[in-house]
C-alpha cells in the first residue's frame, strides 16, 4: 500500500499528473504502477523508471474507452492460441452486470460452463444460445482460467 502512495506522490510531483487514478494513462500489472507517456510505459513504483512497453501492448488494445476517457469495456484473452483480433468474450458493467458473456448474443459465460460441466456437449449448447462452437468453446476456456 505504501508503494501505491508514493506512485501517487511521484506522478503528481515529478509529472504534474492530476487525478492519476482516473486517468487514461494509469496502467497496473503484477503490484506495478505504470504511466502510459509519450509511448512509453513510467513505472511510478520504481520512481519513474521505463518499464516495457511491448509487453503490455497487446493486452492494452482490449481495453474499450467511451468519450470521456473512461474504460467501459475490457475483452480478456481466453486462449494464448486465439488468432489476432478476436474478441469473443467481453466484460461490460451494462451488460449482466460487468459479468463475462459472449459478446455476439450477451450470453453468460458462467451458465455456458455450468452446462458444461453438466455433461451437456458444446453442439447442443451452440444451437440452444444461437452461438458457434468455437463461442462456446472460448467461453469455457474463459471461465476454467478466470
Amino acid at each position: 500500500m505504501v508503494v501505491r502512495w508514493r506512485a501517487l506522490a511521484y506522478a503528481e510531483k515529478t509529472l504534474s499528473v492530476r487525478r492519476l487514478l482516473l486517468s487514461q494513462e494509469l496502467r497496473t500489472h503484477g503490484g506495478m504502477v505504470l504511466l502510459d507517456r509519450y509511448g512509453q510505459l513510467i513505472d511510478l513504483s520504481a520512481s519513474g523508471q521505463i518499464a516495457m512497453c511491448k509487453m503490455f501492448e497487446a493486452h492494452l488494445e482490449r481495453v474499450e474507452w467511451d468519450e470521456w476517457h473512461f474504460p467501459v469495456r475490457l475483452y480478456p484473452f481466453t486462449s494464448s492460441h486465439a488468432p489476432e483480433g478476436r474478441r469473443p468474450i467481453a466484460i461490460d458493467p451494462n451488460i449482466t452486470v460487468g459479468r463475462p458473456v459472449v459478446v455476439r448474443m450477451g450470453i453468460s459465460t458462467h451458465a455456458i460452463a455450468q452446462r458444461i460441466h453438466a455433461g451437456e456437449s458444446v453442439a447442443d449448447l451452440a444451437l440452444d444460445y444461437d452461438l458457434t462452437p468455437p463461442e462456446v468453446e472460448e467461453a469455457v476456456l474463459y471461465e476454467r482460467a478466470a
